[in-house]
């Protein structure tokens, strides 16, 4: 059984590797590239895009009143995300240090570079950096807390969970005690940059 999981662990990473090639090769279709991490379109495809900008007088009072009477619930979500964010690196700064857990790279987590599209009007963009912001800050929690649970609690669960992190699969199975008290020091100072992708 470990040698069929130990295979689909491995089909799994194939597969986020297959999904990164086509990320590249998009990049060629939509005129960018990246140089040390800026973003560069194609002169000519700035003006086209510029051309179907969306008018942000347009996008404002022809948005939808659901969407209007929504944003200050959407927006308001800000507050408790920066005091996670602080709270969640305050932890990451000291308890990591203390234990030996390499540290996280937040900017590889949090990454805002929606705003640089040319066709979005300043609220799209403002959108995006939003969404960008919020949802790496999740990836970024997520991964300091997947390493905590590797650190402290690396049992797979009963119940399966509807979603796991990339550590999960490296964790001893349920119920296994034998393998548990064996793989635990390994696991407490073992940590792959990202062990499926």
């Amino acid at each position: 059984m470990a040698e069929t999981l130990s295979d689909l662990y491995q089909k799994l990473v194939e597969l986020q590797q297959d999904i990164l090639r086509e990320v590249q090769q998009a990049q060629q279709r939509f005129s960018y590239r990246l140089e040390h991490n800026r973003i560069i379109f194609d002169p000519e495809l700035i003006r086209e895009y510029k051309a179907g900008w969306a008018h942000l007088l347009r996008y404002v009072f022809g948005a939808h009143p659901k969407h209007v009477l929504t944003a200050p619930v959407i927006y308001s979500c800000i507050v408790p995300a920066v005091l996670l964010d602080l709270w969640v690196s305050a932890y990451h700064a000291i308890c990591f240090r203390v234990w030996g857990i390499p540290r996280v790279r937040r900017s590889d987590y949090i990454v805002i570079d929606r705003h640089y599209l040319p066709y979005l009007n300043l609220l799209e963009k403002l959108n995006c950096i939003y969404c960008g912001y919020f949802n790496g800050l999740i990836a970024y929690v997520r991964e300091v807390a997947s390493r905590t649970e590797q650190y402290w609690c690396p049992i797979k669960h009963a119940r399966q969970p509807r979603s796991i992190h990339n550590r999960y699969p490296l964790f001893v199975d349920y119920g296994d005690a034998e393998g548990y008290r064996r793989q635990l020091k390994y696991l407490r100072h073992h940590f792959d940059p990202s062990p499926l992708l």
